[in-house]
């Protein structure tokens, strides 16, 4: 009997747990096209553009970024960029690439002396907000056509 009634416990689990995920699965894929009207009131989804609809612009130099503390430069960051455009916007990003890089260099600065390169730099939280301001300041100087700002090389090297 004492070895009858684990096994017992042990099926039991087994047959719950099965039940549960049984009951609690979510319900099938409406087939394509079908469902469409049960739907009509949820919030569309974001839909990215296409890929061919976007082109990738890499930015001709590297950033160059000093980390200051304590009036010194304890490291330096060296970052490389691209810019996701819309297709054909490859030429006027070039022509306005010199406004760009001011603009770029002057949120990387304001990034690193708020502390955004000290100590684990490369969070998730961290990196989405660099993106962002990034982001922000492209549609600035370019306008909409810029949806992104891709942060294709991050270094740090300390002094």
């Amino acid at each position: 009997m004492s070895k009858l009634l684990p096994l017992l416990i042990a099926l039991t689990g087994l047959a719950a747990g099965t039940g549960a995920g049984i009951m609690l699965r979510p319900a099938p894929e409406a087939a394509a096209g079908e469902g469409m009207e049960a739907d009509h009131g949820a919030a569309p989804e974001k839909h990215e553009k296409a890929p061919e609809d976007v082109e990738f612009v890499k930015l001709n130099n590297q950033f160059v970024v000093p980390v200051v503390e304590n009036g010194r430069v304890s490291a330096l960051v060296v970052l490389a960029l691209s810019l996701e455009v819309a297709l054909g916007e490859r030429a006027n990003v070039y022509q306005l690439e010199p406004k760009l890089r001011d603009a770029f260099l002057q949120v990387l600065f304001d990034h690193a002396n708020s502390g955004g390169f000290r100590g684990a730099f490369t969070t998730n939280t961290n990196m989405s907000a660099l993106r962002m301001a990034l982001t922000e300041m492209a549609q600035k100087v370019i306008g909409p056509t810029v949806s992104d700002v891709l942060i294709i090389d991050l270094v740090r090297q300390d002094t």
